[in-house]
Protein backbone atom coordinates (compact mmCIF):
# COMPACT_ATOMS: atom_id res chain seq x y z
CA UNK A 1 0.00 0.00 0.00
CA UNK A 2 2.84 2.17 0.37
CA UNK A 3 4.19 1.55 -2.38
CA UNK A 4 1.29 2.50 -4.08
CA UNK A 5 0.87 5.75 -2.50
CA UNK A 6 4.00 6.67 -3.21
CA UNK A 7 3.25 5.46 -7.20
CA UNK A 8 -0.04 7.64 -6.57
CA UNK A 9 1.85 10.77 -5.24
CA UNK A 10 4.79 10.35 -8.19
CA UNK A 11 2.61 10.70 -10.61
CA UNK A 12 0.49 13.56 -9.26
CA UNK A 13 4.01 15.33 -8.93
CA UNK A 14 4.66 14.23 -12.49
CA UNK A 15 1.21 15.47 -13.37
CA UNK A 16 1.96 18.74 -11.61
CA UNK A 17 5.41 19.33 -13.17
CA UNK A 18 3.68 18.79 -16.58
CA UNK A 19 1.22 20.84 -16.25
CA UNK A 20 3.71 23.76 -14.94
CA UNK A 21 0.76 25.09 -12.83
CA UNK A 22 0.18 24.45 -8.75
CA UNK A 23 -2.37 21.59 -6.88
CA UNK A 24 -5.09 24.42 -7.02
CA UNK A 25 -5.66 24.47 -10.84
CA UNK A 26 -5.65 20.85 -10.83
CA UNK A 27 -8.08 20.72 -8.15
CA UNK A 28 -10.11 22.98 -10.60
CA UNK A 29 -9.80 21.35 -13.49
CA UNK A 30 -10.78 17.94 -12.26
CA UNK A 31 -14.31 19.65 -10.95
CA UNK A 32 -14.91 20.96 -14.41
CA UNK A 33 -13.84 17.79 -15.87
CA UNK A 34 -16.80 16.45 -12.92
CA UNK A 35 -19.28 18.73 -14.39
CA UNK A 36 -18.71 17.86 -17.95
CA UNK A 37 -18.99 14.08 -17.36
CA UNK A 38 -22.35 14.55 -15.97
CA UNK A 39 -24.05 16.11 -18.55
CA UNK A 40 -21.94 14.03 -21.37
CA UNK A 41 -20.67 10.43 -21.39
CA UNK A 42 -17.83 10.85 -23.28
CA UNK A 43 -14.97 12.19 -20.87
CA UNK A 44 -12.55 14.58 -21.64
CA UNK A 45 -9.25 13.69 -22.48
CA UNK A 46 -5.68 15.50 -23.36
CA UNK A 47 -4.99 14.68 -26.98
CA UNK A 48 -2.56 15.89 -30.06
CA UNK A 49 -4.08 16.31 -33.22
CA UNK A 50 -1.73 16.03 -36.57
CA UNK A 51 -2.75 18.32 -39.09
CA UNK A 52 -2.04 19.70 -42.57
CA UNK A 53 -3.28 22.51 -44.22
CA UNK A 54 -2.68 24.49 -47.35
CA UNK A 55 -2.33 28.34 -46.22
CA UNK A 56 -3.24 30.30 -48.93
CA UNK A 57 -5.85 32.67 -48.34
CA UNK A 58 -5.68 32.66 -44.37
CA UNK A 59 -3.86 35.01 -42.05
CA UNK A 60 -1.67 32.68 -40.62
CA UNK A 61 -2.39 29.49 -38.24
CA UNK A 62 -3.19 31.47 -34.83
CA UNK A 63 -6.68 32.84 -34.30
CA UNK A 64 -7.38 36.02 -33.64
CA UNK A 65 -10.44 36.54 -31.37
CA UNK A 66 -12.51 39.85 -32.69
CA UNK A 67 -10.84 40.14 -36.14
CA UNK A 68 -13.15 37.93 -38.27
CA UNK A 69 -11.59 39.86 -41.33
CA UNK A 70 -8.61 37.90 -41.06
CA UNK A 71 -9.22 34.56 -41.31
CA UNK A 72 -6.65 31.57 -39.92
CA UNK A 73 -6.58 28.20 -39.80
CA UNK A 74 -7.73 28.01 -36.14
CA UNK A 75 -11.28 29.61 -36.81
CA UNK A 76 -11.86 26.58 -39.02
CA UNK A 77 -10.22 24.38 -37.01
CA UNK A 78 -12.16 25.20 -34.21
CA UNK A 79 -15.78 25.81 -36.31
CA UNK A 80 -15.05 21.93 -36.58
CA UNK A 81 -14.67 20.80 -33.56
CA UNK A 82 -17.68 22.58 -32.33
CA UNK A 83 -19.81 21.55 -34.82
CA UNK A 84 -18.54 17.79 -34.25
CA UNK A 85 -19.56 17.78 -31.39
CA UNK A 86 -15.68 17.42 -29.65
CA UNK A 87 -15.71 20.56 -27.81
CA UNK A 88 -18.82 22.50 -26.17
CA UNK A 89 -19.41 26.03 -28.17
CA UNK A 90 -17.98 28.51 -24.99
CA UNK A 91 -14.76 25.85 -25.31
CA UNK A 92 -14.92 27.79 -28.89
CA UNK A 93 -15.35 30.96 -28.07
CA UNK A 94 -12.34 31.03 -24.97
CA UNK A 95 -9.97 28.13 -26.62
CA UNK A 96 -8.16 28.74 -22.85
CA UNK A 97 -10.92 25.99 -21.82
CA UNK A 98 -9.54 23.42 -23.40
CA UNK A 99 -5.84 24.07 -23.04
CA UNK A 100 -5.63 24.60 -27.10
CA UNK A 101 -1.53 25.05 -27.67
CA UNK A 102 -0.35 24.74 -31.49
CA UNK A 103 3.31 23.61 -31.89
CA UNK A 104 3.76 26.73 -34.12
CA UNK A 105 2.56 29.79 -35.20
CA UNK A 106 2.90 29.74 -39.44
CA UNK A 107 2.60 33.30 -41.36
CA UNK A 108 0.47 34.58 -43.23
CA UNK A 109 0.23 32.08 -46.73
CA UNK A 110 2.33 29.39 -45.08
CA UNK A 111 1.55 25.62 -45.14
CA UNK A 112 2.08 22.69 -42.91
CA UNK A 113 2.50 18.85 -43.65
CA UNK A 114 3.05 18.39 -39.82
CA UNK A 115 1.26 21.07 -37.74
CA UNK A 116 0.70 19.16 -33.97
CA UNK A 117 -1.93 21.04 -31.82
CA UNK A 118 -2.45 19.88 -27.69
CA UNK A 119 -6.53 20.10 -26.72
CA UNK A 120 -8.75 18.64 -24.02
CA UNK A 121 -11.63 17.04 -26.30
CA UNK A 122 -14.55 14.42 -25.80
CA UNK A 123 -13.34 11.14 -27.54
CA UNK A 124 -16.93 10.48 -29.48
CA UNK A 125 -16.70 7.24 -31.91
CA UNK A 126 -15.21 8.03 -35.21
CA UNK A 127 -13.40 11.46 -34.58
CA UNK A 128 -11.21 11.85 -36.93
CA UNK A 129 -14.15 11.27 -39.45
CA UNK A 130 -16.29 14.08 -37.98
CA UNK A 131 -14.12 16.38 -37.32
CA UNK A 132 -13.00 16.17 -41.17
CA UNK A 133 -16.37 16.66 -42.40
CA UNK A 134 -16.84 19.90 -40.91
CA UNK A 135 -13.24 21.10 -42.33
CA UNK A 136 -12.84 22.19 -45.94
CA UNK A 137 -10.58 19.99 -48.24
CA UNK A 138 -7.64 21.91 -47.72
CA UNK A 139 -7.19 21.13 -44.01
CA UNK A 140 -6.86 17.75 -42.89
CA UNK A 141 -6.33 16.26 -39.42
CA UNK A 142 -4.43 13.14 -40.83
CA UNK A 143 -3.63 11.47 -36.91
CA UNK A 144 -4.96 11.64 -33.35
CA UNK A 145 -2.63 10.11 -30.54
CA UNK A 146 -3.51 10.38 -26.35
CA UNK A 147 -0.76 12.65 -24.18
CA UNK A 148 -0.02 13.13 -20.84
CA UNK A 149 -2.59 15.09 -18.88
CA UNK A 150 -0.61 18.50 -18.90
CA UNK A 151 1.41 18.06 -22.14
CA UNK A 152 1.44 21.35 -24.13
CA UNK A 153 2.84 21.11 -27.99
CA UNK A 154 4.53 24.69 -27.88
CA UNK A 155 6.56 24.00 -24.70
CA UNK A 156 7.32 20.05 -25.03
CA UNK A 157 8.65 20.56 -28.90
CA UNK A 158 12.12 20.18 -29.18
CA UNK A 159 12.98 20.84 -32.88
CA UNK A 160 10.69 22.29 -36.00
CA UNK A 161 11.66 21.43 -39.84
CA UNK A 162 10.63 23.63 -42.70
CA UNK A 163 10.80 23.23 -46.33
CA UNK A 164 10.88 26.04 -48.56
CA UNK A 165 9.89 25.32 -52.38
CA UNK A 166 11.02 27.74 -54.78
CA UNK A 167 11.75 28.03 -58.38
CA UNK A 168 15.89 27.48 -59.11
CA UNK A 169 15.96 30.52 -61.46
CA UNK A 170 15.77 32.23 -57.95
CA UNK A 171 19.39 31.91 -58.08
CA UNK A 172 20.31 33.21 -61.49
CA UNK A 173 23.14 35.96 -61.59
CA UNK A 174 21.57 39.29 -61.53
CA UNK A 175 23.83 39.70 -64.44
CA UNK A 176 22.38 37.42 -66.31
CA UNK A 177 18.89 37.44 -68.75
CA UNK A 178 17.01 34.85 -67.52
CA UNK A 179 13.97 33.07 -69.32
CA UNK A 180 11.99 31.50 -66.08
CA UNK A 181 11.16 28.03 -68.23
CA UNK A 182 14.45 26.96 -69.52
CA UNK A 183 16.62 27.95 -66.46
CA UNK A 184 18.16 25.12 -64.83
CA UNK A 185 20.60 25.12 -61.38
CA UNK A 186 24.06 24.35 -62.52
CA UNK A 187 25.83 21.90 -59.70
CA UNK A 188 28.37 25.29 -58.65
CA UNK A 189 25.57 27.42 -58.20
CA UNK A 190 23.43 24.65 -55.83
CA UNK A 191 26.92 23.76 -53.89
CA UNK A 192 27.91 27.56 -53.58
CA UNK A 193 23.85 27.82 -52.26
CA UNK A 194 24.76 25.43 -50.26
CA UNK A 195 27.81 26.35 -48.66
CA UNK A 196 25.82 29.40 -47.59
CA UNK A 197 22.76 27.79 -45.90
CA UNK A 198 25.78 25.81 -43.85
CA UNK A 199 27.24 28.67 -42.41
CA UNK A 200 23.50 29.35 -40.30
CA UNK A 201 23.74 26.33 -38.48
CA UNK A 202 24.90 25.97 -34.89
CA UNK A 203 23.72 28.81 -32.59
CA UNK A 204 23.58 32.63 -33.97
CA UNK A 205 22.27 36.16 -32.96
CA UNK A 206 19.31 36.38 -35.35
CA UNK A 207 17.98 39.74 -33.83
CA UNK A 208 18.40 40.98 -37.61
CA UNK A 209 16.32 38.11 -39.14
CA UNK A 210 13.02 39.56 -37.40
CA UNK A 211 11.64 43.04 -36.36
CA UNK A 212 10.54 41.87 -33.11
CA UNK A 213 13.97 41.30 -31.31
CA UNK A 214 16.88 44.01 -30.65
CA UNK A 215 20.55 42.89 -30.56
CA UNK A 216 20.93 42.65 -27.02
CA UNK A 217 17.99 40.06 -26.50
CA UNK A 218 19.03 37.19 -25.02
CA UNK A 219 15.83 34.83 -26.85
CA UNK A 220 16.77 36.21 -30.37
CA UNK A 221 20.01 33.53 -30.20
CA UNK A 222 18.63 30.40 -31.62
CA UNK A 223 19.98 27.05 -32.40
CA UNK A 224 20.28 25.80 -35.93
CA UNK A 225 20.60 21.75 -36.51
CA UNK A 226 20.56 21.79 -40.30
CA UNK A 227 20.07 23.33 -43.49
CA UNK A 228 20.66 22.45 -46.99
CA UNK A 229 19.04 22.43 -50.47
CA UNK A 230 18.06 19.26 -52.31
CA UNK A 231 18.62 18.21 -56.02
CA UNK A 232 16.41 20.57 -58.32
CA UNK A 233 13.41 18.91 -60.39
CA UNK A 234 10.65 20.02 -63.21
CA UNK A 235 7.19 21.08 -62.07
CA UNK A 236 4.80 22.44 -64.74
CA UNK A 237 7.97 23.12 -67.29
CA UNK A 238 9.58 24.78 -64.31
CA UNK A 239 12.18 23.75 -62.41
CA UNK A 240 12.19 24.08 -58.63
CA UNK A 241 14.09 23.27 -55.61
CA UNK A 242 13.13 22.63 -51.91
CA UNK A 243 15.30 24.01 -49.18
CA UNK A 244 15.15 22.56 -45.79
CA UNK A 245 15.73 23.46 -42.06
CA UNK A 246 15.94 21.66 -38.99
CA UNK A 247 16.06 24.32 -35.95
CA UNK A 248 14.61 24.26 -31.89
CA UNK A 249 12.53 27.33 -32.77
CA UNK A 250 12.25 30.49 -35.17
CA UNK A 251 10.93 33.71 -34.48
CA UNK A 252 8.50 36.06 -36.40
CA UNK A 253 9.86 35.98 -40.59
CA UNK A 254 13.31 34.35 -39.64
CA UNK A 255 13.36 31.46 -41.97
CA UNK A 256 12.11 33.97 -44.93
CA UNK A 257 14.69 35.93 -43.64
CA UNK A 258 17.64 33.42 -43.83
CA UNK A 259 16.92 32.21 -47.18
CA UNK A 260 16.42 35.86 -48.28
CA UNK A 261 19.64 36.80 -47.71
CA UNK A 262 21.21 33.73 -49.24
CA UNK A 263 19.08 34.17 -52.72
CA UNK A 264 20.46 37.82 -52.32
CA UNK A 265 24.89 36.58 -52.38
CA UNK A 266 23.88 34.23 -54.75
CA UNK A 267 22.61 36.93 -57.17
CA UNK A 268 25.43 38.90 -56.95
CA UNK A 269 23.67 41.60 -54.84
CA UNK A 270 25.30 41.50 -51.08
CA UNK A 271 28.97 39.83 -50.07
CA UNK A 272 29.61 36.54 -48.71
CA UNK A 273 30.32 38.53 -45.79
CA UNK A 274 27.29 39.92 -44.48
CA UNK A 275 25.94 36.52 -43.19
CA UNK A 276 28.44 36.74 -40.75
CA UNK A 277 28.33 40.34 -39.87
CA UNK A 278 24.50 39.94 -40.00
CA UNK A 279 24.78 38.10 -36.21
CA UNK A 280 26.32 41.37 -34.51
CA UNK A 281 24.87 44.04 -33.07
CA UNK A 282 24.85 46.43 -36.31
CA UNK A 283 21.27 46.75 -37.93
CA UNK A 284 21.94 44.88 -41.01
CA UNK A 285 19.11 45.22 -44.43
CA UNK A 286 18.05 41.59 -44.69
CA UNK A 287 15.56 41.10 -47.22
CA UNK A 288 12.59 38.37 -46.56
CA UNK A 289 11.71 35.83 -49.39
CA UNK A 290 8.01 35.70 -49.96
CA UNK A 291 6.00 33.56 -47.68
CA UNK A 292 4.47 31.14 -50.58
CA UNK A 293 6.80 28.31 -50.61
CA UNK A 294 7.23 27.84 -46.61
CA UNK A 295 5.80 24.56 -45.30
CA UNK A 296 6.21 23.47 -42.07
CA UNK A 297 7.14 19.76 -42.60
CA UNK A 298 7.07 18.07 -38.95
CA UNK A 299 7.75 18.57 -35.35
CA UNK A 300 10.04 16.95 -32.91
CA UNK A 301 9.10 15.56 -29.30
CA UNK A 302 12.60 13.74 -28.27
CA UNK A 303 12.52 14.38 -25.00
CA UNK A 304 8.66 13.39 -24.79
CA UNK A 305 8.72 9.99 -26.52
CA UNK A 306 12.11 9.14 -24.15
CA UNK A 307 10.09 9.73 -21.42
CA UNK A 308 6.76 8.89 -21.86
CA UNK A 309 6.77 7.13 -25.38
CA UNK A 310 7.15 3.61 -23.32
CA UNK A 311 5.30 4.11 -20.38
CA UNK A 312 2.83 1.63 -21.12
CA UNK A 313 0.07 4.18 -21.36
CA UNK A 314 1.38 7.00 -24.18
CA UNK A 315 2.38 6.04 -27.64
CA UNK A 316 5.44 8.29 -28.99
CA UNK A 317 4.63 11.34 -30.73
CA UNK A 318 5.82 9.62 -34.26
CA UNK A 319 3.89 9.64 -37.25
CA UNK A 320 5.13 6.61 -39.52
CA UNK A 321 1.82 5.16 -39.87
CA UNK A 322 0.40 8.76 -41.28
CA UNK A 323 3.30 9.32 -43.65
CA UNK A 324 1.48 8.31 -46.82
CA UNK A 325 -1.36 10.27 -46.11
CA UNK A 326 1.07 13.25 -45.34
CA UNK A 327 2.46 12.42 -49.27
CA UNK A 328 -0.91 12.30 -50.52
CA UNK A 329 -1.63 15.62 -49.46
CA UNK A 330 1.09 17.89 -50.34
CA UNK A 331 0.91 16.41 -53.67
CA UNK A 332 -3.01 17.70 -53.61
CA UNK A 333 -2.71 20.63 -52.31
CA UNK A 334 0.45 22.03 -50.90
CA UNK A 335 2.39 21.75 -53.98
CA UNK A 336 -0.04 22.39 -56.98
CA UNK A 337 -0.67 25.74 -54.57
CA UNK A 338 2.53 27.04 -54.84
CA UNK A 339 3.54 25.92 -58.23
CA UNK A 340 0.25 27.55 -59.41
CA UNK A 341 0.28 30.46 -57.56
CA UNK A 342 3.83 31.20 -59.06
CA UNK A 343 3.05 30.48 -62.32
CA UNK A 344 -0.05 33.07 -62.48
CA UNK A 345 0.94 35.91 -59.28
CA UNK A 346 4.28 35.27 -60.28
CA UNK A 347 5.36 36.30 -56.04
CA UNK A 348 8.96 35.33 -56.46
CA UNK A 349 9.86 36.61 -59.79
CA UNK A 350 8.45 40.21 -58.61
CA UNK A 351 10.25 39.97 -55.12
CA UNK A 352 13.46 39.42 -57.01
CA UNK A 353 13.10 42.72 -58.58
CA UNK A 354 13.24 44.38 -55.63
CA UNK A 355 16.26 43.25 -54.09
CA UNK A 356 18.20 45.89 -55.75
CA UNK A 357 16.22 48.77 -53.65
CA UNK A 358 18.34 47.03 -50.31
CA UNK A 359 21.45 48.56 -48.93
CA UNK A 360 23.83 45.50 -48.67
CA UNK A 361 26.88 47.46 -47.84
CA UNK A 362 25.67 50.07 -45.65
CA UNK A 363 25.16 49.27 -41.52
CA UNK A 364 22.17 51.26 -40.18
CA UNK A 365 24.67 53.89 -38.66
CA UNK A 366 26.18 54.30 -41.53
CA UNK A 367 23.12 54.91 -43.95
CA UNK A 368 22.15 57.64 -40.96
CA UNK A 369 25.35 59.38 -41.03
CA UNK A 370 25.31 59.57 -44.68
CA UNK A 371 21.55 60.61 -45.46
CA UNK A 372 22.56 63.30 -42.42
CA UNK A 373 25.99 64.34 -44.38
CA UNK A 374 24.06 64.79 -47.46
CA UNK A 375 21.26 67.03 -45.61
Amino acid sequence: SQAKRLSGSSEVLERLEENGHQSKRLKRDVGEEDAEDQNKKSPKRKIVLLMAYSGKGYHGMQRNVGSSQFKTIEDDLVSALVQSGCIPENHGENMKKMSFQRCARTDKGVSAAGQIVSLKVRLIDDILEKINNHLPSHIRILGLKRVTGGFNSKNKCDARTYSYMLPTFTFAHKDHDVQEEAYRLNKDTLDKVNKLLACYKGTHNFHNFTSQKGPKDPSAKRYIMEMYCGEPFVRENIEFAVIKVKGQSFMMHQIRKMIGLVIAVVKGYAAESIIERSWGEEKVDVPKAPGLGLVLERVHFEKYNRRFGNDGLHEPLEWTEEEEKIAVFKEQYIYPTIINTEREEKSMMNWLSTLSIHDFNSSAAEMQANSKNSK
